[in-house]
């Protein structure tokens, strides 16, 4: 599958009309980036991305658009390095289909390919070697914490058990590992492959993928201009919490049942966008079946 840029037309809809400065903090593909400066002829947008494969997909809207985009290799969660505000900023938080689609980074369990999963990978402890030397704390933090695995008890055991007998060079290998040594197929749900947690908590842990998000979204809203626009896709539970918890902190709204301090004393600071977080239409899952669990969430700086 080539890249299709999720929600598309509904981001299109938000920063309608914007001018100025804007971020993409996560460029992968670029679709939502082209996209917006084709719409929005007075806006200027400067895409962030860890990925060096990213910097080499920009290269075509540096051309196109020379004096109107430019890219920086950082991690949004370095933005304040910038030293810049903006009238608008968004986070695609989903894996871009150039790092599924290549089997050479590791990201897919239907793909035989080395078990790497890093989004820069120049930097960090690949999936094999956290595997390998993780404690059994940080293994239930990934499979447990960060993959929402019902079965992790009996994959941490596995991974302690046999890591030092097992070679899990490639992805297929530990897929293989999983379904021969672990419950892994008792949580298994149709139409889902029965590795998909324990990949999207590996690959989460790595590339520390919640520690960026909790310095990034903090540090987007405070780069904001008055009036500026942040728009957030997120792709799983733990992304969406963590998002909707600031955007109701900031727009004053109660955080959870338990949250008993009147409104009129909460600090406002900005507006939600929507009441509840946009989600692809049918008709977008059908031709793009990467769509089905995103979540978009914007609100607007007072």
């Amino acid at each position: 599958m080539g890249h299709i840029p999720v929600l598309k037309n509904e981001i299109l809809s938000i920063f309608r009309g914007l001018k100025g400065t804007f971020l993409d903090g996560t460029f992968g593909g670029g679709g939502h980036t082209e996209a917006l400066l084709e719409q929005n002829p007075e806006l200027s947008i400067i895409g962030l991305d860890v990925d060096p494969e990213a910097k080499q997909r920009s290269e075509t809207l540096s051309k196109k658009y020379s004096n109107r985009f430019r890219f920086i290799g950082i991690n949004f969660s370095e933005l304040d390095r910038l030293q810049e505000n903006f009238s608008g900023i968004l986070f695609d938080l989903g894996v871009s289909s150039f790092q599924l689609d290549d089997k050479n980074r590791g990201f897919s369990f239907r793909q035989e390919g080395p078990l790497d999963m890093r989004m820069n990978p120049e930097q960090g402890l690949s999936a094999q070697a956290f595997l390998k030397t993780a404690s059994k704390e940080a293994l239930i933090a990934a499979i447990r914490d960060a993959g929402e695995e019902p079965q992790w008890r009996s994959i941490v055991n596995a991974i302690l058990t046999h890591r030092d007998a097992e070679v899990w060079d490639t992805t297929l290998e530990f897929v293989q590992f999983l379904e021969n040594h672990t419950a892994i197929n008792r949580s298994k749900k149709p139409g889902i492959h029965a590795a998909t947690r324990v990949f999207q908590g590996l690959r989460i842990t790595v590339n520390q993928e919640l520690e960026h998000l909790e310095i990034g979204i903090q540090k987007a809203f405070e780069a904001l201009n008055p009036e500026g626009i942040l728009a957030i896709l997120t792709f799983h539970s733990l992304e969406d919490r963590m998002v909707k918890q600031h955007f109701y902190e900031w727009c004053g709204r109660s955080l959870n049942r338990y949250d008993a301090q009147p409104r009129q004393f909460k600090a406002v600071k900005a507006q939600l966008g929507s009441r509840k977080p946009i989600v692809a239409s049918q008709e977008e899952i059908a031709q793009n079946p990467r769509s089905r669990s995103a979540k978009l969430r914007f609100l607007r700086k007072l």
